[in-house]
């Protein structure tokens, strides 16, 4: 599309927004942007509608098809809401759990959705105040509703929002709801949104959902014995200004831990993040008052999680007493090692257990199940996956852990989405553990190196915002597919698994089907190497992603050094191959 055809369309656009249907503030925003010369935000504001997709939305705010704000989650709203009263005609009263995080407008966006699902009829529980996004999970089952919507944006930066919907399983939205939800708020227009709820219909819950869902966490120790031994073990923990705060620190307490400290300045509701750049457990930066307060209390572990608490981050003390971070897969593998490990040590075992991780999560986590006699499932990314493998297997097996790599775990299975409040207390007990025998979780990660061998995972994220990003991304994907790679950082590749077309090619280049619940746009190389690399476009952020796992041999913990110069050396020679 020629620009001038597309600032025409957007102009067009803009001014439906100049109408009475739209808030004074609204229009004002909108009139600005129309009567810049520069019109590159318009055309970022209003070149899309800001697509409701399987996940729910994630935008930036302000005025615009493509923004959140009071309209675009208002339509989302009224979609979701028509759908539950088709879908559930013949139930008594529908229900949802509305739950929010810290961020800008979050509470109000929360508001404006519960008096939309009230003003069609549907009884809503409204959290008094943030919670974490698991929180809202388990309410859904708890409280017996058929859905629900967190607004959260999750680890974004603080000009983003988002909202995040969810079925009667406590998991994100999966086929064929999905679809279905999405036809119905396509369908919507303003005129067609109900604003005006109905007080009766919208009751506030807090505290009392609070106590029976920390109840339930502190039912997943798997030995209380160690932490009883080890109360004293030194936690230094960071909300990032979010959900966290309401919930992590009584869970730590409720466990045993009596040496919790919590970062004062971090402590802060706070929807702008002042002390971070960004508000990401996986960004050193976001860490650095966390391990300041560490060193000056020599503590054992920092954790920090995201704002609405569903991603935990770790730092731990190397073998020479130096703060090193533990990434996403570490953390995956450090959590599954431990739940098998002491749960065959204690008993716990029945034989129907399983364990679950994403496709582009580490393959180590594969050796230690095959080693130990687990079942281990692979799924897509997105802890819905997971939830899926979980719904699946109800009532016959024994879900004991699942993750992905960008440090998401869950524990249970009474939550159906990534838990940083049960993943931060099963840490303190794994460190506890390690403590009990005179070790450092790092101590715990090089013996898992040594015992089924040494990975190193790099995720490489090429950005590429707005219109001309997506077209970008696009035909990357599609160059990719046509010119497959024969070789990638010097090792043949053996094997290409394309999870679009649900295709498996060898070496040869003979395909076998793959076995998948849906297509999906994923590629992986797996080279003779051993090495394997994923790509995959974002599907709420601007962004490729490109997720590198390199195996390499540890005879001793001391070889980490040697270890980590090999692989950083073959993840150049890939990086280099696909140019990124």
């Amino acid at each position: 599309m020629e620009n001038q055809d597309l600032i025409k369309l957007v102009t067009e656009k803009a001014q439906q927004w100049l109408t009475p249907a739209y808030d004074a503030e609204t229009q004002a925003e909108v009139k600005r942007m129309l009567d810049n010369p520069d019109k590159t935000e318009l055309i970022d504001s209003f070149y899309q509608d800001l697509e409701f997709g399987t996940g729910g939305l994630r935008g930036i705010m302000g005025a615009g098809t493509n923004r959140m704000n009071i309209y675009t989650v208002g339509a989302a709203t009224q979609g979701l809401a028509n759908y539950l009263n088709k879908n559930f005609a013949g139930k008594g009263q529908i229900s949802v759990v509305v739950g929010h995080d810290c961020r800008n407008n979050s509470r109000k966006f929360a508001e404006i959705s519960a008096n939309i699902f009230s003003a069609n009829g549907i009884k809503v529980y409204l959290f008094d105040d943030l919670r974490p996004t698991p929180e809202v999970s388990f309410a859904i089952r708890h409280l017996g509703c058929q859905s629900g919507i967190n607004i959260t944006a999750s680890h974004n930066p603080r000009e983003y929002n988002g909202y995040k919907a969810y079925w009667e399983d406590g998991a994100q939205v999966l086929a064929p709801h999905d679809k279905g939800i999405i036809e119905e708020v396509n369908k919507v227009r303003v005129p067609d949104i109900k604003f005006d709820g109905r007080k009766e219909l919208i009751q506030i819950v807090g505290e009392d959902v609070d106590n029976v869902y920390l109840e339930k966490i502190h039912g997943i120790s798997i030995d209380p014995e160690v932490i009883k031994r080890q109360k004293d073990l030194c936690i230094v923990y960071t909300p990032l200004h979010g959900a966290g705060r309401t919930l992590i620190p009584a869970s730590l307490k409720k466990w045993g831990f009596e040496n919790v400290h919590c970062v004062p300045e971090q402590m802060v509701k706070d929807g702008n993040f002042p002390t971070v750049v960004s508000p990401n457990p996986e960004n050193a930066e976001a860490l650095t008052l966390a391990i300041k307060l560490a060193k000056e209390l020599d503590a054992d572990i920092v954790m920090a999680s995201d704002p609405d608490a569903d991603r935990v981050g770790m730092a731990c003390k190397d073998d020479k007493g130096e703060w090193v971070l533990i990434n996403g897969n570490q953390t995956c593998l450090l959590f599954l090692y431990y739940i098998i490990k002491n749960r065959i040590a204690l008993g716990k075992m029945k034989g129907n257990e399983f364990i679950v991780k994403t496709i582009v999560t580490t393959e180590l986590i594969k050796r230690i199940a095959d080693k130990n006699h687990i079942e281990m499932l692979d799924c897509y990314t997105g802890f819905k996956w997971i939830a899926r493998e979980i719904r699946l297997r109800e009532g016959k097996q024994q879900y004991i852990g699942g993750g992905e790599e960008s440090y998401g775990f869950l524990a249970e299975d009474f939550v159906r989405d990534k838990d940083a409040v049960s993943a931060c207390s099963l840490l303190a007990e794994i460190c506890a553990w390690a403590k009990d025998q005179g070790k450092t979780l790092y101590d715990v990660l090089m013996e898992i190196y040594v015992e089924y061998g040494f990975s190193k995972e790099t995720t490489v994220n090429v950005v590429k915002p707005g219109k001309s990003g997506a077209d970008e991304i696009k035909a990357m994907m599609e160059n990719f597919r046509a010119n497959p790679p024969k070789e990638i950082g010097g090792s043949k590749v053996v094997c290409i698994k394309d999870y679009k077309s649900l295709k498996q090619f060898d070496a040869e280049g003979k395909a076998t089907d793959m076995i998948m619940p849906e297509a999906s746009n994923v590629l992986q190389y797996f080279t003779e190497d051993d090495s394997k690399i994923s790509v995959r476009p974002s599907g709420t952020e601007p962004k490729i992603k490109f997720y590198i796992e390199v195996k390499g041999a540890m005879n001793c913990p001391k070889c980490i050094g040697n270890a980590t110069k090999e692989a950083e050396g073959k993840i150049a020679a890939i990086r280099a191959s696909l140019g990124i």
